[in-house]
Protein backbone atom coordinates (compact mmCIF):
# COMPACT_ATOMS: atom_id res chain seq x y z
CA UNK A 1 0.00 0.00 0.00
CA UNK A 2 2.66 2.32 -1.27
CA UNK A 3 6.30 2.82 0.29
CA UNK A 4 6.87 1.00 3.30
CA UNK A 5 6.31 3.35 6.70
CA UNK A 6 9.23 3.50 8.79
CA UNK A 7 9.24 1.86 12.13
CA UNK A 8 8.63 4.44 15.00
CA UNK A 9 11.55 5.22 16.85
CA UNK A 10 12.61 3.59 20.06
CA UNK A 11 10.65 3.88 22.48
CA UNK A 12 7.86 5.74 20.73
CA UNK A 13 5.96 3.19 19.88
CA UNK A 14 2.40 4.16 20.41
CA UNK A 15 -0.28 2.70 22.65
CA UNK A 16 -2.68 0.16 21.43
CA UNK A 17 -6.41 0.55 22.94
CA UNK A 18 -8.83 -1.79 21.34
CA UNK A 19 -12.71 -1.58 22.37
CA UNK A 20 -14.60 -4.30 20.89
CA UNK A 21 -18.80 -3.54 21.45
CA UNK A 22 -20.45 -6.60 21.38
CA UNK A 23 -23.51 -6.90 19.11
CA UNK A 24 -23.38 -3.13 17.91
CA UNK A 25 -24.55 -1.76 14.92
CA UNK A 26 -23.63 1.42 13.40
CA UNK A 27 -26.76 2.79 13.14
CA UNK A 28 -27.35 3.07 16.79
CA UNK A 29 -24.23 4.85 16.91
CA UNK A 30 -25.09 8.74 16.26
CA UNK A 31 -21.89 9.54 14.23
CA UNK A 32 -23.19 6.99 11.90
CA UNK A 33 -26.90 8.62 11.87
CA UNK A 34 -28.58 6.69 14.98
CA UNK A 35 -31.62 5.06 15.69
CA UNK A 36 -32.27 6.09 19.11
CA UNK A 37 -30.00 7.50 21.99
CA UNK A 38 -27.15 10.18 21.34
CA UNK A 39 -23.87 8.63 22.04
CA UNK A 40 -21.33 11.62 22.08
CA UNK A 41 -18.84 10.00 23.14
CA UNK A 42 -18.06 7.79 19.82
CA UNK A 43 -19.10 10.76 18.38
CA UNK A 44 -16.22 12.54 19.64
CA UNK A 45 -13.76 9.15 18.59
CA UNK A 46 -15.15 10.10 14.94
CA UNK A 47 -14.50 13.50 15.08
CA UNK A 48 -10.62 13.18 16.15
CA UNK A 49 -9.66 9.97 13.92
CA UNK A 50 -11.52 8.39 11.23
CA UNK A 51 -15.16 6.23 11.09
CA UNK A 52 -15.30 3.76 8.08
CA UNK A 53 -19.10 3.66 7.18
CA UNK A 54 -18.65 0.09 5.53
CA UNK A 55 -16.81 -2.26 7.34
CA UNK A 56 -17.57 -6.03 7.86
CA UNK A 57 -16.97 -8.62 10.57
CA UNK A 58 -16.52 -12.38 9.58
CA UNK A 59 -19.18 -13.86 11.88
CA UNK A 60 -22.02 -13.22 13.35
CA UNK A 61 -21.55 -15.00 16.42
CA UNK A 62 -19.09 -13.89 19.24
CA UNK A 63 -15.63 -15.90 19.49
CA UNK A 64 -15.30 -16.17 16.06
CA UNK A 65 -15.48 -12.99 14.68
CA UNK A 66 -13.34 -11.79 17.83
CA UNK A 67 -10.80 -14.36 16.21
CA UNK A 68 -10.67 -12.84 12.85
CA UNK A 69 -10.71 -9.49 14.98
CA UNK A 70 -7.62 -10.62 16.54
CA UNK A 71 -5.56 -12.32 13.94
CA UNK A 72 -6.51 -10.64 10.75
CA UNK A 73 -7.25 -14.36 9.18
CA UNK A 74 -10.85 -15.01 7.99
CA UNK A 75 -12.37 -18.23 10.22
CA UNK A 76 -10.76 -20.60 7.58
CA UNK A 77 -7.55 -19.04 8.61
CA UNK A 78 -7.71 -18.93 11.80
CA UNK A 79 -10.00 -22.33 13.11
CA UNK A 80 -12.36 -20.99 15.46
CA UNK A 81 -15.70 -21.47 13.85
CA UNK A 82 -18.02 -22.28 15.78
CA UNK A 83 -19.19 -21.40 19.70
CA UNK A 84 -19.69 -25.01 20.86
CA UNK A 85 -19.35 -28.04 19.32
CA UNK A 86 -16.70 -31.04 19.92
CA UNK A 87 -13.65 -29.16 18.60
CA UNK A 88 -13.74 -25.88 16.10
CA UNK A 89 -14.56 -23.32 18.96
CA UNK A 90 -11.07 -22.88 19.92
CA UNK A 91 -8.27 -20.51 18.80
CA UNK A 92 -5.39 -23.09 18.17
CA UNK A 93 -2.19 -22.58 19.89
CA UNK A 94 -0.12 -21.83 16.76
CA UNK A 95 -2.21 -18.64 15.70
CA UNK A 96 -0.49 -15.55 16.62
CA UNK A 97 -2.67 -12.83 17.64
CA UNK A 98 -1.98 -8.59 18.15
CA UNK A 99 -1.10 -9.83 21.55
CA UNK A 100 1.37 -12.27 20.65
CA UNK A 101 2.81 -9.85 18.34
CA UNK A 102 2.57 -6.86 20.21
CA UNK A 103 4.19 -8.89 23.70
CA UNK A 104 7.08 -9.84 21.34
CA UNK A 105 7.66 -5.95 20.38
CA UNK A 106 7.65 -4.97 24.12
CA UNK A 107 4.52 -4.01 25.19
CA UNK A 108 2.59 -4.98 28.73
CA UNK A 109 -0.55 -6.49 27.33
CA UNK A 110 -4.31 -6.86 29.23
CA UNK A 111 -7.54 -8.14 28.26
CA UNK A 112 -11.00 -6.80 29.82
CA UNK A 113 -13.81 -9.24 29.34
CA UNK A 114 -17.66 -8.19 30.09
CA UNK A 115 -18.85 -11.70 29.07
CA UNK A 116 -18.15 -15.45 28.47
CA UNK A 117 -17.58 -15.60 24.94
CA UNK A 118 -14.55 -13.70 24.63
CA UNK A 119 -13.06 -15.74 27.23
CA UNK A 120 -9.55 -18.14 27.94
CA UNK A 121 -12.35 -21.51 27.06
CA UNK A 122 -12.28 -19.99 23.53
CA UNK A 123 -8.13 -19.75 23.31
CA UNK A 124 -8.58 -15.86 23.02
CA UNK A 125 -6.29 -14.44 26.29
CA UNK A 126 -3.48 -16.30 25.24
CA UNK A 127 -0.47 -13.70 25.27
CA UNK A 128 -1.92 -11.18 27.60
CA UNK A 129 -0.26 -10.22 30.58
CA UNK A 130 -2.95 -9.67 32.63
CA UNK A 131 -6.40 -11.02 32.19
CA UNK A 132 -9.52 -10.42 33.86
CA UNK A 133 -11.95 -11.99 32.60
CA UNK A 134 -14.65 -14.97 33.07
CA UNK A 135 -13.89 -18.98 33.52
CA UNK A 136 -16.87 -20.97 32.50
CA UNK A 137 -18.04 -23.87 29.91
CA UNK A 138 -21.01 -24.56 27.95
CA UNK A 139 -23.45 -27.72 28.54
CA UNK A 140 -26.26 -29.03 27.44
CA UNK A 141 -29.24 -28.14 28.59
CA UNK A 142 -32.01 -29.70 30.64
CA UNK A 143 -33.96 -31.65 28.28
CA UNK A 144 -32.05 -29.92 25.12
CA UNK A 145 -29.11 -31.57 23.07
CA UNK A 146 -28.46 -27.37 22.95
CA UNK A 147 -25.35 -26.33 24.79
CA UNK A 148 -25.33 -22.76 26.66
CA UNK A 149 -23.01 -21.15 28.89
CA UNK A 150 -24.73 -19.54 32.03
CA UNK A 151 -25.67 -15.59 30.92
CA UNK A 152 -27.06 -14.84 34.51
CA UNK A 153 -23.73 -15.26 36.05
CA UNK A 154 -20.92 -14.66 33.36
CA UNK A 155 -21.50 -11.34 32.25
CA UNK A 156 -20.93 -7.88 33.70
CA UNK A 157 -22.18 -4.37 32.61
CA UNK A 158 -19.76 -1.40 30.90
CA UNK A 159 -19.32 0.63 34.52
CA UNK A 160 -17.43 -2.18 36.60
CA UNK A 161 -15.50 -3.52 33.44
CA UNK A 162 -14.06 -0.01 32.70
CA UNK A 163 -13.33 0.56 36.74
CA UNK A 164 -11.09 -2.53 35.97
CA UNK A 165 -9.30 -1.30 33.08
CA UNK A 166 -8.56 2.31 34.93
CA UNK A 167 -6.73 0.30 38.02
CA UNK A 168 -4.88 -1.40 35.05
CA UNK A 169 -3.60 1.57 33.52
CA UNK A 170 -3.16 3.20 36.82
CA UNK A 171 -0.51 0.66 37.36
CA UNK A 172 3.12 2.30 36.58
CA UNK A 173 5.34 1.00 33.51
CA UNK A 174 7.87 2.19 31.24
CA UNK A 175 6.23 0.32 28.37
CA UNK A 176 3.70 1.06 26.17
CA UNK A 177 0.24 -0.35 26.48
CA UNK A 178 -1.90 -3.43 24.41
CA UNK A 179 -5.65 -2.94 26.08
CA UNK A 180 -8.14 -5.23 24.64
CA UNK A 181 -11.41 -3.92 26.47
CA UNK A 182 -14.83 -5.97 25.45
CA UNK A 183 -18.02 -4.66 26.69
CA UNK A 184 -21.27 -6.38 26.63
CA UNK A 185 -24.47 -4.75 27.26
CA UNK A 186 -26.13 -4.33 24.10
CA UNK A 187 -26.66 -8.16 23.82
CA UNK A 188 -29.31 -8.75 25.76
CA UNK A 189 -31.06 -7.60 29.02
CA UNK A 190 -29.95 -10.08 31.70
CA UNK A 191 -28.44 -6.81 33.10
CA UNK A 192 -29.78 -3.63 32.50
CA UNK A 193 -28.17 -0.21 32.85
CA UNK A 194 -29.11 1.99 36.13
CA UNK A 195 -32.35 3.71 36.87
CA UNK A 196 -31.45 7.10 34.80
CA UNK A 197 -30.94 4.68 31.60
CA UNK A 198 -34.12 3.46 31.90
CA UNK A 199 -35.99 6.69 32.75
CA UNK A 200 -39.25 6.74 30.76
CA UNK A 201 -39.48 3.20 29.53
CA UNK A 202 -42.53 1.57 31.03
CA UNK A 203 -41.95 -1.73 32.95
CA UNK A 204 -43.08 -4.27 29.90
CA UNK A 205 -40.66 -2.36 27.78
CA UNK A 206 -37.74 -3.66 30.16
CA UNK A 207 -39.01 -6.72 30.66
CA UNK A 208 -39.27 -7.76 26.92
CA UNK A 209 -37.22 -9.57 24.95
CA UNK A 210 -34.17 -7.03 23.64
CA UNK A 211 -37.27 -3.82 22.76
CA UNK A 212 -35.13 -1.50 20.39
CA UNK A 213 -35.69 1.15 23.17
CA UNK A 214 -33.78 -1.00 25.87
CA UNK A 215 -31.24 -1.65 23.25
CA UNK A 216 -30.52 1.68 22.37
CA UNK A 217 -30.11 2.81 25.88
CA UNK A 218 -27.73 -0.30 26.67
CA UNK A 219 -25.44 1.38 23.69
CA UNK A 220 -26.13 4.69 25.20
CA UNK A 221 -24.53 3.67 28.57
CA UNK A 222 -21.56 1.79 26.77
CA UNK A 223 -20.72 5.07 25.45
CA UNK A 224 -21.36 6.98 28.62
CA UNK A 225 -18.01 4.28 30.14
CA UNK A 226 -16.49 4.62 27.23
CA UNK A 227 -16.28 8.29 28.01
CA UNK A 228 -15.10 7.27 31.36
CA UNK A 229 -12.39 4.96 29.82
CA UNK A 230 -10.88 8.41 27.61
CA UNK A 231 -10.87 10.68 30.13
CA UNK A 232 -8.77 7.98 32.35
CA UNK A 233 -6.16 8.18 29.56
CA UNK A 234 -5.86 11.91 29.66
CA UNK A 235 -5.50 12.08 33.28
CA UNK A 236 -2.92 9.43 33.08
CA UNK A 237 -1.24 11.78 30.13
CA UNK A 238 -1.40 8.55 28.06
CA UNK A 239 -4.22 9.99 25.34
CA UNK A 240 -2.19 11.62 23.39
CA UNK A 241 0.09 8.65 22.68
CA UNK A 242 -2.61 6.14 22.25
CA UNK A 243 -3.92 4.71 18.81
CA UNK A 244 -7.49 3.62 19.56
CA UNK A 245 -9.72 1.36 17.42
CA UNK A 246 -13.28 1.10 18.28
CA UNK A 247 -15.38 -1.89 16.47
CA UNK A 248 -18.06 -4.61 17.14
CA UNK A 249 -18.39 -8.34 16.86
CA UNK A 250 -21.43 -8.50 14.55
CA UNK A 251 -24.64 -6.25 14.66
CA UNK A 252 -28.57 -7.18 15.66
CA UNK A 253 -31.51 -8.59 13.33
CA UNK A 254 -34.16 -6.29 15.75
CA UNK A 255 -37.14 -5.40 14.44
CA UNK A 256 -36.27 -4.15 11.12
CA UNK A 257 -34.32 -7.33 10.48
CA UNK A 258 -37.65 -8.81 11.03
CA UNK A 259 -39.28 -7.19 8.57
CA UNK A 260 -36.58 -7.34 5.88
CA UNK A 261 -35.31 -11.53 6.27
CA UNK A 262 -37.17 -12.39 9.29
CA UNK A 263 -35.15 -12.65 11.69
CA UNK A 264 -34.72 -10.64 14.98
CA UNK A 265 -30.81 -11.90 16.05
CA UNK A 266 -27.76 -12.61 15.03
CA UNK A 267 -26.23 -16.07 13.22
CA UNK A 268 -26.93 -14.61 9.98
CA UNK A 269 -25.27 -12.87 7.16
CA UNK A 270 -27.42 -10.12 6.32
CA UNK A 271 -26.02 -6.28 6.63
CA UNK A 272 -27.97 -5.75 9.65
CA UNK A 273 -25.86 -8.60 11.47
CA UNK A 274 -22.47 -8.05 9.92
CA UNK A 275 -22.05 -4.36 9.18
CA UNK A 276 -20.23 -3.20 12.05
CA UNK A 277 -18.89 0.37 13.30
CA UNK A 278 -15.09 0.58 13.23
CA UNK A 279 -13.49 3.57 14.49
CA UNK A 280 -9.65 4.61 14.18
CA UNK A 281 -8.52 7.17 16.40
CA UNK A 282 -4.74 7.95 15.44
CA UNK A 283 -2.01 9.20 18.39
CA UNK A 284 -2.10 13.23 18.29
CA UNK A 285 0.82 13.27 15.94
CA UNK A 286 -1.32 11.38 13.34
CA UNK A 287 -2.69 12.32 10.43
CA UNK A 288 -6.31 14.52 9.33
CA UNK A 289 -9.30 14.51 11.97
CA UNK A 290 -12.69 14.03 11.12
CA UNK A 291 -12.86 12.16 7.93
CA UNK A 292 -15.12 9.18 6.73
CA UNK A 293 -14.43 6.52 4.37
CA UNK A 294 -17.40 4.92 2.61
CA UNK A 295 -14.79 1.94 0.98
CA UNK A 296 -15.41 -1.61 1.75
CA UNK A 297 -13.45 -2.74 4.83
CA UNK A 298 -13.33 -5.76 6.88
CA UNK A 299 -12.57 -6.79 10.59
CA UNK A 300 -9.63 -8.42 9.43
CA UNK A 301 -7.97 -5.19 8.55
CA UNK A 302 -8.04 -3.99 12.05
CA UNK A 303 -5.12 -6.27 12.95
CA UNK A 304 -2.53 -5.03 10.28
CA UNK A 305 -3.53 -1.54 10.75
CA UNK A 306 -2.15 -2.03 14.51
CA UNK A 307 1.08 -3.75 13.38
CA UNK A 308 1.37 -0.84 10.58
CA UNK A 309 0.90 2.03 13.19
CA UNK A 310 3.28 0.64 15.54
CA UNK A 311 5.61 -0.39 13.00
CA UNK A 312 5.65 -4.46 13.85
CA UNK A 313 5.35 -6.63 10.24
CA UNK A 314 2.04 -8.28 9.86
CA UNK A 315 2.91 -12.29 9.52
CA UNK A 316 1.99 -12.92 5.78
CA UNK A 317 -0.66 -15.44 6.97
CA UNK A 318 -2.96 -12.61 7.62
CA UNK A 319 -5.72 -12.21 5.05
CA UNK A 320 -6.61 -8.68 6.40
CA UNK A 321 -4.81 -5.42 4.86
CA UNK A 322 -3.38 -2.03 6.65
CA UNK A 323 -6.17 0.68 6.60
CA UNK A 324 -3.04 3.14 6.48
CA UNK A 325 -3.74 4.28 3.16
CA UNK A 326 -7.11 4.78 3.70
CA UNK A 327 -6.71 6.67 7.08
CA UNK A 328 -4.36 8.93 5.36
CA UNK A 329 -5.96 10.14 2.27
CA UNK A 330 -4.16 8.26 -0.08
CA UNK A 331 -5.55 5.95 -3.01
CA UNK A 332 -5.60 2.16 -2.03
CA UNK A 333 -6.58 -1.30 -3.65
CA UNK A 334 -10.57 -2.11 -3.70
CA UNK A 335 -11.22 -5.16 -0.64
CA UNK A 336 -13.20 -8.32 -0.60
CA UNK A 337 -14.58 -8.86 2.23
CA UNK A 338 -15.59 -12.57 3.63
CA UNK A 339 -18.33 -14.27 6.13
CA UNK A 340 -19.41 -17.37 7.29
CA UNK A 341 -21.70 -19.38 9.59
CA UNK A 342 -21.45 -23.29 10.09
CA UNK A 343 -24.96 -23.01 12.58
CA UNK A 344 -25.55 -26.35 11.61
CA UNK A 345 -22.43 -27.73 13.14
CA UNK A 346 -22.93 -25.55 16.38
CA UNK A 347 -24.70 -27.02 19.14
CA UNK A 348 -25.77 -23.56 20.38
CA UNK A 349 -27.34 -22.77 17.47
CA UNK A 350 -31.11 -23.67 18.17
CA UNK A 351 -31.81 -21.27 15.80
CA UNK A 352 -31.18 -24.38 12.86
CA UNK A 353 -34.88 -25.59 13.41
CA UNK A 354 -36.66 -23.16 12.60
CA UNK A 355 -34.44 -21.44 10.03
CA UNK A 356 -33.14 -24.36 8.10
CA UNK A 357 -31.58 -22.37 5.35
CA UNK A 358 -29.15 -20.56 7.94
CA UNK A 359 -27.59 -23.71 8.61
CA UNK A 360 -24.60 -22.87 6.25
CA UNK A 361 -23.93 -19.92 5.28
CA UNK A 362 -20.83 -18.97 3.26
CA UNK A 363 -20.69 -14.74 1.85
CA UNK A 364 -18.57 -12.86 -0.20
CA UNK A 365 -19.34 -8.94 -0.51
CA UNK A 366 -17.10 -6.18 -3.09
CA UNK A 367 -18.36 -2.44 -3.06
CA UNK A 368 -20.66 -3.55 -5.76
CA UNK A 369 -22.25 -7.40 -5.35
CA UNK A 370 -22.73 -9.60 -1.97
CA UNK A 371 -23.34 -13.34 -2.27
CA UNK A 372 -24.53 -15.60 0.22
CA UNK A 373 -23.94 -19.30 -0.73
CA UNK A 374 -26.10 -22.09 0.84
CA UNK A 375 -24.77 -25.26 -0.17
CA UNK A 376 -27.18 -27.16 1.21
CA UNK A 377 -30.30 -25.47 -0.45
CA UNK A 378 -28.69 -23.93 -3.25
CA UNK A 379 -31.38 -22.43 -4.96
CA UNK A 380 -32.06 -20.81 -1.35
CA UNK A 381 -29.19 -18.55 -2.05
CA UNK A 382 -28.87 -14.97 -2.24
CA UNK A 383 -27.18 -11.96 -4.53
CA UNK A 384 -27.40 -8.68 -3.80
CA UNK A 385 -26.37 -5.67 -5.79
CA UNK A 386 -25.64 -3.89 -2.45
CA UNK A 387 -24.94 -0.24 -4.25
CA UNK A 388 -28.04 -0.30 -5.20
CA UNK A 389 -29.71 -2.29 -2.66
CA UNK A 390 -28.15 -1.68 0.46
CA UNK A 391 -30.79 -3.55 2.68
CA UNK A 392 -30.49 -6.23 0.88
CA UNK A 393 -34.37 -6.48 0.44
CA UNK A 394 -33.97 -8.09 -4.00
CA UNK A 395 -32.82 -11.26 -4.55
CA UNK A 396 -31.16 -11.65 -8.13
CA UNK A 397 -29.30 -14.64 -7.72
CA UNK A 398 -31.79 -16.28 -10.78
CA UNK A 399 -30.89 -13.07 -13.59
CA UNK A 400 -27.42 -11.84 -12.52
CA UNK A 401 -25.98 -15.52 -13.59
CA UNK A 402 -22.69 -13.45 -14.47
CA UNK A 403 -21.82 -11.51 -11.58
CA UNK A 404 -23.16 -15.17 -9.25
CA UNK A 405 -20.35 -17.09 -11.07
CA UNK A 406 -17.81 -14.35 -10.86
CA UNK A 407 -18.22 -14.64 -6.78
CA UNK A 408 -18.66 -18.06 -6.21
CA UNK A 409 -15.19 -18.48 -8.13
CA UNK A 410 -13.89 -16.24 -5.83
CA UNK A 411 -15.57 -18.15 -2.62
CA UNK A 412 -14.80 -21.40 -4.06
CA UNK A 413 -11.11 -20.84 -4.57
CA UNK A 414 -10.79 -19.70 -1.03
CA UNK A 415 -12.07 -23.10 -0.06
CA UNK A 416 -13.34 -22.16 4.27
CA UNK A 417 -15.81 -25.47 3.44
CA UNK A 418 -16.86 -27.02 6.92
CA UNK A 419 -18.12 -30.45 5.84
CA UNK A 420 -18.45 -32.62 9.39
CA UNK A 421 -18.85 -32.01 12.73
CA UNK A 422 -15.37 -31.01 14.34
CA UNK A 423 -13.71 -33.44 16.01
CA UNK A 424 -13.11 -33.84 19.83
CA UNK A 425 -9.58 -31.24 20.54
CA UNK A 426 -8.96 -34.48 22.96
CA UNK A 427 -8.85 -36.94 19.87
CA UNK A 428 -11.45 -38.85 21.15
CA UNK A 429 -14.15 -40.56 19.03
CA UNK A 430 -16.99 -38.11 18.16
CA UNK A 431 -20.55 -39.25 17.00
CA UNK A 432 -20.98 -37.04 14.43
CA UNK A 433 -24.45 -39.03 12.94
CA UNK A 434 -25.69 -38.53 16.91
CA UNK A 435 -24.19 -34.70 16.32
CA UNK A 436 -26.44 -34.19 13.14
CA UNK A 437 -28.94 -36.11 14.80
CA UNK A 438 -29.22 -33.34 18.09
CA UNK A 439 -29.33 -30.95 15.17
CA UNK A 440 -32.27 -31.83 13.72
CA UNK A 441 -31.81 -33.45 10.53
CA UNK A 442 -29.34 -36.08 9.02
CA UNK A 443 -28.63 -37.22 5.56
CA UNK A 444 -27.91 -40.46 3.43
CA UNK A 445 -29.84 -42.60 4.76
CA UNK A 446 -30.34 -40.77 7.99
CA UNK A 447 -27.36 -42.74 10.01
CA UNK A 448 -24.58 -41.53 7.62
CA UNK A 449 -25.10 -37.94 8.55
CA UNK A 450 -24.50 -35.31 5.58
CA UNK A 451 -23.78 -36.56 1.96
CA UNK A 452 -21.36 -34.01 0.13
CA UNK A 453 -20.92 -33.77 -3.86
CA UNK A 454 -19.22 -31.01 -5.86
CA UNK A 455 -20.82 -28.90 -8.34
CA UNK A 456 -19.34 -26.27 -10.78
CA UNK A 457 -19.83 -22.16 -9.72
CA UNK A 458 -21.12 -21.96 -13.78
CA UNK A 459 -22.49 -25.93 -14.87
CA UNK A 460 -24.42 -26.64 -12.12
CA UNK A 461 -25.58 -30.38 -12.13
CA UNK A 462 -22.11 -31.61 -13.62
CA UNK A 463 -21.30 -32.79 -10.03
CA UNK A 464 -17.80 -34.63 -8.73
CA UNK A 465 -17.60 -37.03 -5.97
CA UNK A 466 -14.55 -34.92 -5.34
CA UNK A 467 -12.85 -31.37 -4.41
CA UNK A 468 -10.98 -30.84 -8.07
CA UNK A 469 -11.56 -28.97 -11.04
CA UNK A 470 -14.59 -29.06 -13.37
CA UNK A 471 -13.56 -30.90 -16.41
CA UNK A 472 -15.30 -28.64 -18.58
CA UNK A 473 -13.73 -24.81 -17.45
CA UNK A 474 -11.86 -26.01 -14.75
CA UNK A 475 -13.59 -23.37 -12.29
CA UNK A 476 -12.76 -24.88 -9.04
CA UNK A 477 -15.65 -26.94 -7.52
CA UNK A 478 -18.04 -25.78 -4.88
CA UNK A 479 -19.93 -28.24 -2.36
CA UNK A 480 -23.82 -29.25 -2.35
CA UNK A 481 -25.40 -31.54 -0.41
CA UNK A 482 -28.85 -33.35 0.41
CA UNK A 483 -30.58 -31.82 3.30
CA UNK A 484 -33.09 -33.98 4.96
Amino acid sequence: HGPPTPPPAAGSRPNVLLVTLDTTRPDYLSTYGQRGEQTPQFDALAADGIRFDQAISASAVTPVSHATILTGRFPYGHGLRVLSGAGGYRLPGDVPTLATELRAAGYRTAAVHSAFPVSSYFGLTRDFDHVDSFDGIMKEGKGTSITAWEVEKLQRRADESVDRCLEWLAEPSEQPFFLWLHLWDPHDVVMLPPTPFLTGLKKAQAEAYHPEQIYAREVAFVDRHFGRLVEGLRTLGAWDETLAVVTSDHGEGLLDGVELHDWYHHRMLYREQIHVPLIVRLPASGAERGSSSEALVRSADIAPTVLDYAGIAAPSEMHGRSLRNLIEGQPDESRIAYADQVNAFDSNAAMVKRRPDAAFLFSIQDAEWKLIWRPHMRNASELFHTSEDPLERENLWRTEVAVRTRLLDELAERRPWVLQPFPALDGSDFDAAGALSALGYGGGEGSEGLVWTWTCPKHFGRNEERDGLCPTCERRLLPVTRWK
